[in-house]
């Protein structure tokens, strides 16, 4: 990967009286703030880390500008399709914005030299930035590596270490921008919009969490038919209380708002999915196919409007108060994707299923700003 410094817009503090209600309207309201002095440019070009500190967690990565077309030959690999509508949103909020307010994330295989880089410049420099957010109890800090030789250091280590990167979050964003960059008619639009602002975590340091579905019944539906098709492709236990699956190939449901069952996969189920040459089964493909599809009728779960996703750290509450609102509903917790089995499926030309991985950390709008 070629990564490089750059002159970052960073929020002017002393204009921020609430940190949460202030990046919470970022993402919207960016144009306005800036014409009112919110924001100032840095004037000098660094590589940034960037740490955030949870309660049990902390996860600490490299910001950094890159070239768009580290994304276009295929460097900067994606897992997911993106959706024609909600690139017209982006486009228009970068367009009315004229800069990313939030960087993409990516996550690569660890490189130890790398997070011992990391973890000098945590150690031995003060951060430029240290906010407290009080509504999720996170603290998000920036250190600025702007030592020319240490930057290259930075350079040096992701062109040699890391020869792809992968998004977890930010693929509507980062097909936005390769959009504006191709259809730049002159070598000066295309310049402009030839640098994406992307931060590096790598795998040690992101979480991927499950994706879970909520599914609402129309009065057409037996609940006693469903279950005995579902006995034919899975085994079925009932369990005591609610529990999220503990291995892959297994599936925990919530039925009539406080039932609880735990499903396996039977062995001809997953040897017919074998037998069609997928390099990786994964739970959530399995149950758009042999539930959502062949017993509900369901085509296309994620345009379908009696589908729910549910991010996974919303943890069985999330499931339970989705199901309890409506008046008939099923609820499916699925095994969460691993990073290998994710890595496994880009590197063989395909796509994760929509709605399949909710990836953490989360970092704020507005925090680190890169304006064209």
């Amino acid at each position: 990967m070629h990564i490089k410094p750059f002159k970052a817009i960073f929020p002017n503090l002393d204009y921020v009286t609430s940190i949460d209600s202030f990046f919470g309207s970022v993402k919207e309201d960016y144009p306005e703030y800036v014409e009112s002095g919110f924001f100032k440019k840095s004037e000098i070009p660094a590589i940034y880390i960037y740490q955030i500190r949870e309660k049990h967690r902390t996860y600490t990565g490299v910001i950094s500008s890159t070239k768009i077309e580290d994304y276009l030959d295929g460097y900067i690999k994606k897992h997911e399709f993106t959706i024609p509508a909600k690139e017209q949103r982006q486009l228009q909020l970068l367009l009315r914005r004229k800069a990313i307010v939030k960087p993409i994330l990516l996550t690569y295989p660890d490189v130890p030299q790398i997070n011992d880089l990391m973890q000098s410049v945590v150690e031995k420099q003060d951060p430029i930035f240290d906010l407290e957010f009080e509504e999720e109890q996170s603290h998000h800090l920036i250190w600025a590596v702007s030592n020319e030789d240490l930057s290259q250091q930075f350079k040096d280590l992701f062109e040699q270490h890391v020869p792809h990167s992968f998004i977890a979050d930010g693929h509507h964003r980062t097909s936005t921008n390769a959009l504006l960059y191709n259809r730049g008619k002159t070598a000066e639009q295309k310049e402009k919009y030839n640098t994406l602002l992307s931060a590096f975590f790598p795998a040690s340091q992101i979480d991927i969490y499950d994706f879970n579905r909520v599914i609402e019944l129309d009065d057409t539906v037996s609940l006693a038919k469903f279950m005995a098709h579902l006995s034919n492709i899975m085994e079925i236990q009932i369990l005591d209380g609610p529990q999220k699956p503990s291995s892959k190939y297994e599936i925990t449901m919530i039925l009539n708002t406080n039932e609880w069952y735990l499903l396996k996969w039977k062995p001809e189920v997953l040897s017919h999915q074998r037998h069609s040459k997928e390099e990786i089964l994964l739970d959530c493909s399995l149950l758009d196919t042999w539930i959502l599809k062949d017993i509900l009728q369901l085509e296309e779960p994620k345009e379908n409007v009696q589908v729910f996703y549910i991010e996974g750290p919303k943890g069985l509450n999330g499931i339970q108060k989705k199901v309890k609102k409506s008046r008939r509903a099923i609820g499916f917790c699925l095994y969460p994707v691993q990073f290998e089995e994710m890595v496994t499926l880009v590197s063989h030309g395909k796509v994760l299923p929509p709605k399949s991985t909710w990836f953490e950390p989360r970092m704020k709008n507005g925090l680190v700003v890169l304006e064209f």
